[in-house]
């Protein structure tokens, strides 16, 4: 497939763009090759600059549950831009799409907006803080909350151990105030709680982690977490931005019932556009600024056209059916590629709801980071750019998990599917 236009792009974007690109993981590194460049989506496709058309299964990261421009989200959004793009000021639709917010999360009471979910996070732990007086926070190996300082951490030599600085520019006095455990390890979280539990302000985890690889966890891990969090005063965040409204109509930790402290969303609850937010009961809200002394701002949060399309998105998805359909379209998925692995033992997946990923060797699906297996990665990688050439696009990092759209179609699955199996078979 032919990508001229998309070449001369990346070519001068790399003269004015470090690396060309606005986020690293569009750079094409981990899979070879140029980025491509899109002019448009609708539905279940992409369109490049060069004409050629895609099947995607990235889905902008996953907030595009309904697909790329929906009517009724697009719609909405035209609608609001006609009233201006940007109050920096109180609307009603800040409102309207917190109580939609917290008819999906039942548990919690009061919703701050912001603009991003890597805002959403760093508000989250800097409200723990505030609230619990303490200092230090709990993550999990392999999770990624965004990109703020005390988040950019890895694990250090022990099970369980204070952060080292994941990126240049951290100051080790950031990182140092960030502990790492490894997932699906019961033991390793007793550990940690009886030796810093009185200084944990929070512990943050993806309850459904899928941002290095679908680490889907057992509900008992998760359980163990949330009775430690309580024993110790510590505040449980779920960061939700991946799989809010992803599994069905709110959160999966309400979906396996085990109850946060803290909620954190990002763009699925603008229909894709820029947004986040994070909801709690109403006393620990209460202590965000100006009702606190927990301050959070910015002009942008509650802004008006990603609030229109996020209500929008939220009365598609309250009824339920979306994810019906998303549910038939994973079996079809699944049905398929079993077909498939009847004579592949390396073929390997994990499928929760609609969110769907890839472990292409012949050993049981990880829940821990540390698992992963490098040859797996490597093969799915390896058929990345093969893939672009059939028409089928795949978020460009075997670690990213694949999205699945009410716009897609069963032909378009079973396209997947085929086409994954005939081109690793190749590797």
């Amino acid at each position: 497939m032919n990508r001229p236009q998309s070449e001369k792009l990346f070519q001068r974007a790399c003269q004015v763009m470090p690396g060309g690109v606005s986020s690293p993981v569009r750079a094409f590194r981990s899979v070879g090759g140029n980025p491509v460049y899109f002019a448009r989506a609708q539905g279940s496709r992409f369109e490049d600059v060069d004409g050629n058309r895609y099947s995607d299964f990235c889905m902008s990261w996953g907030p595009l549950v309904l697909g790329h421009a929906h009517p009724a989200v697009i719609e909405a959004v035209r609608t609001a831009a006609v009233d201006g793009l940007s109050y920096g000021a109180c609307c009603e639709a800040e409102v309207q799409l917190a109580e939609r917010v917290l008819q999906a999360f039942p548990l919690m009471e009061q919703v701050r907006f912001v603009s991003s979910g890597t805002e959403a996070v760093m508000t989250a732990l800097r409200l723990a803080r505030g609230a619990t007086g303490r200092p230090k926070i709990l993550k999990f190996e392999g999770g990624y909350h965004g990109h703020s300082d005390s988040l950019l951490v890895k694990a250090g030599s022990g099970l369980a151990t204070f952060g080292t600085s994941s990126s240049l520019g951290v100051p080790a006095a950031f990182a140092e105030q960030t502990v790492v455990c490894p997932l699906d390890d019961e033991a390793a979280l007793e550990a940690v709680f009886a030796q810093l539990g009185p200084e944990l302000a929070a512990a943050v985890v993806e309850p459904l982690p899928g941002n290095n690889g679908l680490l889907e966890q057992r509900p008992e891990w998760l359980r163990t977490l949330r009775r430690l969090c309580t024993a110790h005063g510590t505040l449980l965040i779920f960061d939700e931005v991946i799989s809010g409204f992803r599994m069905r109509f709110g959160g999966y930790g309400d979906l396996v019932q085990v109850p946060a402290d803290i909620v954190t969303l990002g763009k699925v609850i603008g229909g894709g556009m820029p947004v986040g937010a994070l909801a709690g009961p109403r006393d620990l809200m209460q202590q965000l600024a100006p009702v606190g002394g927990v301050y959070q701002a910015g002009t942008l949060s509650g802004n008006p056209i990603s609030l229109a399309a996020g209500i929008a998105t939220m009365d598609l998805l309250a009824d339920g059916t979306a994810y019906t359909r998303l549910e038939v379209l994973g079996q079809r998925l699944d049905a398929t590629l079993s077909d498939h692995a009847a004579t592949r033992p390396w073929l390997r997946w994990r499928r929760a709801g609609s969110l769907i990923w890839f472990h292409l060797a012949d050993v049981a699906v990880p829940r821990r980071a540390d698992t992963i297996d490098d040859g797996a990665i490597a093969r799915l990688n390896a058929i990345h750019g093969p893939m672009l050439d059939r028409g089928i696009y795949l978020p460009p990092s075997a670690y990213e998990v694949f999205f699945l759209s009410t716009a897609h179609s069963e032909a378009q699955v079973v396209e997947l599917a085929d086409n994954l199996v005939q081109l690793a078979d190749l590797t």
